[in-house]
């Protein structure tokens, strides 16, 4: 028995926690639980708090229901579209850390998926370190699905099955020498996190976010810092920033900017750029307000 928990926690504990530099851009990636991150800014806060005096940048570029293939990243043309933008997306941005958080949608597939997963995710990775040479790659396991009650599904097999991707991309960071954060096992058998047994409600990100923290080996001041009145305003402006970025990634109107309808309006393609500098003035605002939040006992 002693051997069988040593075995399972060199799994999922992190041999280190993840470290930050100053200035580092945090690329978050992955799926839903990442896309819809962004909307309420609990994870990101929390990261950027754990960091402490350290100034970090983060770009989320989850996309709801991708996998480590990309393809839901395609727009018209094949799915190899997806992971070719991914790509174009990880060269522009030149992350110094990429969080990566994949399995939630692969897990349907049970066992007879996971080899064609693994390999993926080998792909996924390799591409990481080659367009955008970060200084370290973490793996997320993907978090526990909820069982609600009728007439909602039950979940407990599917976690059977999150609870088998998890342990894989575990053994896969340690493979490639990785920090891995298990997601899975931290939440644990947490209640009232989704609104349908998957996707965080705001409440279940601001409860999901602390646990993450703590699956990447770091931690808060303490342990009511996101409650806090500055906290709250810095998860705001994070909010705030987002949206400026998610304007300027994926615009509304693509099909006309750079796609088959270009001709029409693609000289509005000049106007994305603009909203660089408002991203900007929106990061030394989340600085402030983050030195704020620190500063407080």
């Amino acid at each position: 028995m002693k051997k069988f928990w040593l075995s399972l926690l060199s799994i999922i504990i992190p041999a280190s926690a993840v470290t930050f530099e100053d200035n580092d851009t945090v690329v978050l990636l992955g799926n839903t639980v990442i896309e819809r991150a962004q909307k309420y800014g609990y994870l990101e806060t929390a990261i950027n708090l754990s960091a402490r005096k350290k100034k970090l940048k983060f770009r989320n570029l989850g996309w709801s229901g991708d996998t480590v293939f990309g393809h839901a990243r395609s727009y018209f043309g094949p799915p190899k579209e997806g992971f070719d933008r991914l790509k174009s997306d990880l060269t522009e941005l030149k992350p110094n850390v990429v969080i990566v958080c994949y399995g939630a949608v692969a897990a349907y597939d049970g066992q007879k998926g996971l080899p064609e997963f693994l390999a993926g995710y080998e792909t996924l990775l390799s591409m990481i370190k080659s367009s955008a040479s970060p200084r370290e790659i973490v793996i997320v396991s993907p978090p526990p699905a909820e069982s609600l009650g009728a007439p909602m599904p039950d979940m407990r097999e599917h976690n059977k099955r999150l609870a088998l991707y998890s342990k894989a991309v575990g053994k896969l960071a340690q493979k490639h020498k990785l920090q891995f954060a298990d997601f899975f096992t931290t939440l644990g058998e947490s209640k009232g996190l989704t609104d349908n047994g998957l996707h965080f409600t705001p409440e279940g990100y601001q409860t999901a976010a602390p646990k993450l923290v703590e699956a990447l080996g770091l931690s808060l001041a303490t342990g009511n810092q996101l409650q806090s009145e500055h906290a709250r305003k810095l998860r705001e402006a994070t909010v705030a920033k987002n949206k400026l970025f998610f304007f300027r990634w994926r615009p509304a109107n693509e099909t006309y900017l750079r796609l088959f309808r270009k001709h029409e309006q693609g000289n509005n393609l000049k106007e994305l750029p603009m909203f660089d500098p408002l991203i900007a003035d929106a990061e030394k605002q989340i600085e402030a307000l983050k030195k704020t939040t620190l500063s407080l006992k």
